[in-house]
């Protein structure tokens, strides 16, 4: 019996040293295992990503590999090399990665092959008339809801929330209308998804059993289990639905799919619109610059409208209301662009030193360290600057250097590549609607005059925009008229 206890831990150090005691080899990146066996920096990395590849970047510069439980991942954090990730679809693979994902927290299994003509599908999907009609149809929910909502109280009367809970719940509701019809119950599929996504890093990054999420994903599949509507005109989820069947993707993964896409699409934009109002209203320079501008569009049409269409916002240039969006997504838009090396590659970097990236390893992007907050190319990143976007005769700042050679890439808040988001375009102007409207439709104020944003939630590094810790306390009534403002 001793002996056979020997023999087995004997076979499980052979294991462990063929395995796991890697040695850095000529011309690989900088190695940091960490101390734990086969854990290495995991539970580090997992607590906060940001936090964590700071200190790493101190220590080793802008290319290293980390033990991450039992995976190996090199994390490039220049920009100017990140050509080399982005567009090499022969040695870098994102699919098996994204399918091992969406397969744990979405329970989604769909065919090898079809990732491709699923991207080409959304693509067709968010451009042309396909995009100014959803375009037009969430205009036309968020003034619904923005206004039935006001309807509780009188143009003399406050109400008072949470910004996060306002916004996201705003963009929520409008955003499932539009894409998915679900005008009677949006209320309660927004409170299920609330609580799924704040599961969902969690049982990501393992630190939550799968049974724990079971109850909210099966709510969730049933509020969006595949129906047909009797509407005339054929819906985005209804489109949706018909190509997972030509694909021959069964009924309950569709239902599956829908999930992820609902994820996908409404995930983001409500975060975004409260940093982005949560910086205005903490920046009183910033929000008159903004309001400012919006006041000058009101000139370009009928004086007599009560309300501003914010059609004016398509209509015309807007720069310094698009410089403080693009400078929210980079403080707070944190993906992260994930690649598995299946051959062995020779990485080049900006200065022109190689590295070898090793076959079975991984590659990862984390644009919010850089570039986004990076000091040589945004001086002072951790502050909001408004008009950073700006060059001084206010036209769109799009150069950015460092280190003297131009950036490529000073900002990638919706990703590049295989990676960047199919429905940016219509994400961009949800939020600029949703923003123009609150602001002009609403006497918007901090309840705490001195009150400052609540720090951001670690635990959503790499999953989109960020979300906060707590919540900034807001009142806000409709406007009486237009001229108010």
């Amino acid at each position: 019996m001793l002996l056979t206890i020997l023999l087995l831990l004997n076979g499980l150090l052979i294991l462990y040293v063929i395995c796991f005691n890697r040695k850095r080899q000529q011309k690989e990146p900088p190695l940091d295992k960490g101390f734990l066996p086969w854990l290495g920096h995991a539970l580090e990395f997992g607590k906060n990503a940001a936090k964590f590849l700071t200190r790493m970047k101190e220590k080793h510069g802008d290319i290293f590999t980390v033990r991450v439980a039992g995976n190996y991942v090199t994390v490039l954090l220049d920009p100017n090399a990140f050509d080399g990730v982005l567009h090499d679809t022969v040695s870098l693979d994102v699919s098996r990665i994204r399918g091992l994902s969406i397969q744990k927290i979405f329970g989604l299994q769909m065919p090898n092959n079809m990732h491709t003509s699923e991207r080409k599908w959304m693509e067709e999907q968010f451009k042309g008339v396909n995009l100014i009609e959803l375009n037009s149809s969430m205009n036309i929910n968020l003034r619904n809801f923005l206004l039935n909502d006001g309807k509780t109280c009188s143009a003399s009367e406050w109400k008072q929330e949470g910004l996060f809970s306002l916004c996201y719940s705003l963009l929520f509701r409008a955003g499932y209308l539009t894409l998915f019809e679900g005008s009677n119950n949006a209320a309660a599929v927004y409170k299920e998804f609330r609580n799924f996504d704040n599961l969902l890093t969690q049982l990501a990054r393992g630190s939550l059993k799968r049974e724990d999420i079971d109850i909210s994903r099966e709510k969730l599949w049933t509020f969006l289990s595949p129906q047909r509507t009797n509407g005339r005109m054929q819906s985005w989820k209804q489109s949706y639905q018909d190509f997972l069947n030509n694909e021959g993707v069964v009924e309950e993964m569709q239902t599956k799919a829908l999930l992820l896409q609902l994820w996908t699409t409404q995930c983001n934009t409500g975060p975004a619109v409260f940093w982005f109002l949560g910086f205005l209203l903490t920046h009183p320079e910033a929000m008159e610059a903004v309001m400012s501008e919006i006041r000058g569009l009101s000139t370009l049409t009928d004086i007599s409208l009560k309300r501003p269409s914010s059609k004016l916002m398509a209509e015309h240039s807007t720069p310094v209301f698009d410089s403080a969006l693009r400078e929210t997504l980079r403080l707070t838009a944190a993906v992260m662009i994930r690649r598995e090396v299946v051959q062995d590659k020779v990485l080049v970097m900006a200065n022109g030193q190689e590295y070898l990236l090793r076959r079975g390893d991984r590659v990862c992007l984390f644009p919010l360290l850089s570039p986004q907050m990076d000091p040589q190319i945004h001086p002072e990143p951790q502050c909001f600057k408004y008009d950073r976007f700006l060059n001084e005769d206010h036209t769109v700042k799009d150069t950015f250097y460092k280190n003297g050679k131009e950036v490529k890439y000073h900002t990638l808040p919706w990703g590049a590549g295989r990676s960047s988001c199919v429905g940016k375009e219509f994400a961009v102007k949800a939020i600029k609607q949703s923003v123009f409207l609150l602001l002009t439709h609403l006497d918007l104020e901090l309840c705490d005059p001195e009150a400052k944003l609540p720090p951001v939630n670690p635990s959503r590094y790499g999953y989109g925009m960020l979300h906060p810790e707590g919540d900034l306390q807001v009142r806000f009534r409709l406007r009486r008229m237009y001229s108010d403002m």
